[in-house]
């Protein structure tokens, strides 16, 4: 009897758990953000999407392979709150609260590795889907009207991160980081609820990747921003980088998405692989097959030549690019030059363009890398950064 009765309890202690971590339903004002089933990453999630194989195969100009091995942080003390780029391809205008292999590959690609300096936290939310945004390039619109305004989106982000400051964040400096539809939520949230908040003097920098911040000439501050300027040093605190790449062979053209000055403003540029203004050679991790949410086309140049087996689903290419923010007319980006040579034993080529069926689509840049030339930048800073806000008064 005693058997049954504690069997009948655990079955219902099990099905009350399976229930609350069901996504909620979509059509929801606000989501419940306890619920484990709206993260991807978070510390204490059995199904953290953060941890996952980044390991990396470093090609050496030589053709010499060499695998680094991920190393996670041990015990971070600074926290990092990511939003992702569109990569739904839910059939709506809008995604639902289920993820799938799209936002988990893109945790995988542009979030998971800065691990290795921070806890990660990445909220799902009802993102514009790539359904929706490939609308304009000839896909097939899709059904019913769109959300209402102020419905979803950066909306579900404002939950999610107020959840994250009342259960999670405890007092811990944090960098928010973001790409695409993801940087522009983060650039809104940013100027809506850090600056001039308490929370601020937590606020350690902003990664605002593929999406528009913008200065006045010649400043970097006063824009998009009141009070947080472009970062300068690696470890400057309290600052954003931002940027959108194009490569310098293909500047940005008159219908460019990235870029524009507008309304007396410059778009702001900051160059990871060398913020005090140069050029630099990026330290970065691009996927071994594929790009971001499979807009790249269905061929990749091989990486070596004659073409190796690379286990690991990372590469390296040290020394193969070569970034600097220039200004070239009404447009500010960092320009990405790839160090050419034909008779070296690894690749001369490095996709990153959105290829429609009438091939690369310019406006776009190299907007599917944006984050992937830079990574190890990145990282590096963020870590010299915590370093940096470790010893704040």
């Amino acid at each position: 009897m005693i058997r049954n009765v504690l069997a009948g309890a655990a079955l219902a202690l099990t099905i009350a758990t399976s229930a609350a971590a069901q996504a909620p339903d979509p059509t929801v004002a606000h989501a419940d953000y306890a619920n484990p089933a709206l993260w991807l990453c978070r510390p204490d999630l059995k199904d953290n999407k953060c941890k996952v194989d980044l390991d990396a195969t470093s090609i050496a100009a030589s053709g010499k392979l060499t695998v680094e091995k991920f190393a996670p942080a041990k015990d971070p003390k600074i926290d990092c709150f990511f939003v992702y780029p569109t990569v739904s391809m839910d059939p709506g205008w809008q995604s639902d609260f289920v993820p799938d292999h799209m936002e988990f590959d893109d945790i995988k690609l542009q979030f998971a590795r800065f691990g290795s300096v921070c806890r990660t936290f990445a909220p799902m939310y009802r993102q514009g889907t790539l359904t929706g945004l490939r609308v304009a390039s000839g896909g097939t619109p899709p059904p019913g009207p769109r959300p209402a305004p102020g419905f979803g989106g950066y909306n579900d982000v404002v939950d999610a991160w107020n959840y994250y400051l009342a259960h999670d964040n405890h007092g811990r400096g944090v960098v928010l980081i973001g790409h695409s539809q993801g940087a522009g939520v983060i650039a809104r949230l940013i100027a809506a609820e850090v600056e001039g908040k308490p929370v601020q003097k937590q606020f350690i920098s902003a990664l605002i990747l593929g999406a528009p911040v913008m200065v006045p000439p010649g400043k970097d501050i006063g824009g998009s921003f009141k009070t947080i300027p472009l970062c300068h040093a690696e470890d400057q605190i309290g600052c954003a980088i931002n940027y959108s790449t194009f490569r310098d062979a293909n500047p940005p053209p008159a219908n460019s998405r990235f870029g524009h000055a507008r309304d007396g403003m410059r778009a702001a540029c900051t160059n990871p692989a060398d913020l005090k203004g140069g050029k630099g050679q990026p330290d970065g991790y691009y996927l071994t097959k594929g790009f971001l949410n499979g807009s790249g086309g269905a061929t990749q140049p091989p990486w070596t030549t004659p073409a190796a087996d690379i286990k690991t689903p990372f590469v390296k290419v040290p020394g193969l690019i070569t970034t600097e923010c220039v200004s070239n007319g009404e447009f500010t980006y960092l320009a990405m030059h790839v160090n050419n040579d034909i008779k070296g034993a690894r690749t001369h080529e490095l996709g990153g363009e959105i290829i429609r069926p009438t091939g690369p689509d310019w406006s776009w840049g190299l907007h599917l890398i944006d984050v992937d030339h830079s990574m190890g930048d990145l990282v590096r800073i963020v870590g010299k950064q915590a370093a940096a806000y470790a010893k704040k008064p």
